[in-house]
């Protein structure tokens, strides 16, 4: 059950809303239709969190219009990705306080409202292989925080330097999720499956040369690992991989 719906039924419990309240709350219009988007308002009642917007190939004015909306609706932290610096801008002036908008330019992401506390059961480690991989890695980590995670970073400890990532076994082993982001051969998912009793997402990046077709040979790379409790996703998904971590990261025993 999503947590949101778990809090409006404990207040129900709890006297603090009425039953006709809370009926009212679940009978509101699921979406709202803008002309160029139908914006999704039952999403985190569906799944637990709230739609996220994908940036290219839309105007900063319809960023901002999708914006509005989720804010008249109760959103607090509203998460954009792949996200030009040029529309960032834009979206910042029309939309919001310039302080309530903030870039990160090398992961492409925004963020609107603040950041939520976090939740989850544990910690998700975000390693790459390299340095050229952190702007997915960035992607990914953002993500997990967006959606009430702690996260840490561990940046350019690939297997080209086995020891650069021995010397992190605590983290490693302590990590609830571990988000795998490499190019060239992609072995760094196998090394850290390996290692880690924990889920691990492999994240295969379009860093490499000729023959690494942008990302394909670290893609089938990650989806041979030899090593247990792997899962992949799309080259240079990013945000994929934070989102599926998370919610590993907010998996609870189910109350019958």
């Amino acid at each position: 059950m999503s947590e949101p719906i778990r809090q409006m039924l404990q207040a129900v419990r709890d006297g603090t809303l009425s039953v006709d309240g809370a009926l009212l709350k679940l009978k509101e219009k699921p979406f709202e239709d803008v002309g160029f988007a139908k914006v999704d308002l039952h999403r985190s009642l569906r799944q637990g969190a709230a739609e996220v917007i994908y940036g290219a190939g839309k105007t900063p004015e319809q960023i901002a219009g999708i914006i509005d909306v989720m804010r008249r609706h109760g959103q607090e932290t509203i998460l954009i990705t792949r996200l030009s610096p040029e529309a960032a801008g834009v979206v910042g002036q029309l939309c919001v306080p310039p302080a309530a908008l903030e870039y990160h330019e090398e992961a492409r992401v925004a963020i609107v409202g603040p950041l939520p506390q976090p939740d989850g059961i544990g910690r998700i480690v975000v390693a790459t292989g390299g340095t050229s991989d952190i702007p997915v890695a960035e992607e990914a980590a953002l993500t997990a925080e967006v959606l009430g995670n702690q996260v840490s970073r561990l940046y350019d400890v690939g297997v080209a330097g086995l020891h650069r990532m021995l010397a992190h076994m605590d983290e490693i082993m302590d990590a609830s999720v571990i988000i795998a982001v490499a190019g060239m051969e992609g072995a760094l998912a196998s090394v850290i499956g390996g290692l880690a009793g924990c889920p691990v997402v492999a994240v295969p990046t379009s860093v490499g040369y000729g023959a690494s077709f942008g990302g394909i040979s670290a893609l089938l790379a990650m989806l041979n690992s030899c090593a247990s409790g792997v899962t992949v996703v799309n080259i240079d998904n990013g945000f994929g991989a934070g989102f599926f971590a998370s919610r590993v990261n907010h998996m609870k025993p189910r109350e019958s």
